[in-house]
């Protein structure tokens, strides 16, 4: 009898994720980041500006140590570990919602509620990102042997021109894709979960996979936002993190509390 009736007290599983959220709620989360992002807008762009820093920074030592062979993989793999650099964004927004006051402070020395569980899932989003690379690195070999690379000024002319390249841009962007997808998957809402609650890694990462699955149309969207606005950075050299980067940071943090 006991059993019955707890039974009968637990909400249901199925379907319980399911925020049933319209697709345009995507823009008004990019929305709500923009807000944010220009009250006390200097704590956001300073850390846009170190973003783009380190973003230089990585591409400077990857050409200058002869590792171009993984820039592309590297630039699109960043997505992947992007919500971990976001911390402080997610800090400052948290800190605006509960009416406290923002700083660049507060934003860099931030405390998460989980504690070491969170640094434990950046090393996992970090190994997901090594994987990435090493799998570039061998789709490569697949349809150019030992050939070395041609380097940057040539990648394109390789990919555009020859059927080895063509081959090797399709199965380069469907495993790529199914990298993006999963890594975006358990870090979309983990990150901010581990910031905001007391719980360990595994079990942030397979609440945000179940978030992303029961949501999936309005998070199809807000993945295509991110990719167009990280592709826009990419066209104008990174500068474009400098506002890019905040403003999805902070609108990542409304999607997490929306859909949380």
């Amino acid at each position: 009898m006991m059993i019955e009736q707890l039974e009968m007290s637990e909400p249901p599983l199925v379907g319980s994720r399911n925020r049933h959220l319209p697709v345009s709620a995507a823009f008004g989360w990019l929305a709500a980041g923009w807000r944010d992002l220009w009250r006390y807008p200097v704590g956001s762009l300073i850390y846009g500006v170190l973003v783009f820093a380190v973003s230089i920074a990585v591409v400077w030592g990857l050409l200058r140590f002869h590792l171009d062979y993984i820039l592309f993989p590297a630039i699109a793999g960043f997505m992947v570990i992007g919500p971990l650099f976001a911390l402080g964004l997610y800090q400052k927004s948290r800190d605006l919602e509960e009416g406290k006051p923002a700083s660049f402070a507060s934003m860099l020395m931030v405390r998460a509620a989980s504690g070491s569980q969170l640094w434990f899932t950046g090393v996992i989003l970090c190994g997901l990102l090594l994987l990435w690379m090493r799998a570039a690195v061998i789709i490569y070999a697949l349809f150019f042997g030992l050939n070395p690379f041609p380097g940057v000024e040539g990648v394109v002319k390789m990919l555009a021109t020859t059927p080895e390249g063509w081959g090797l841009l399709v199965t380069g962007i469907s495993v790529g894709g199914l990298f993006a997808a999963f890594g975006f998957a358990i870090s979309m809402f983990a990150i901010p979960m581990l910031l905001a609650e007391e719980t360990d890694c595994f079990t942030a990462m397979g609440t945000s996979m179940s978030l992303v699955w029961n949501n999936l149309h309005v998070m199809l969207v807000w993945g295509a936002i991110v990719v167009a606005l990280f592709l826009l950075s990419f066209a104008t050299g990174f500068l474009g993190l400098i506002v890019i980067f905040p403003l999805l940071g902070h609108a990542s943090w409304h999607c997490y509390k929306a859909i949380r």
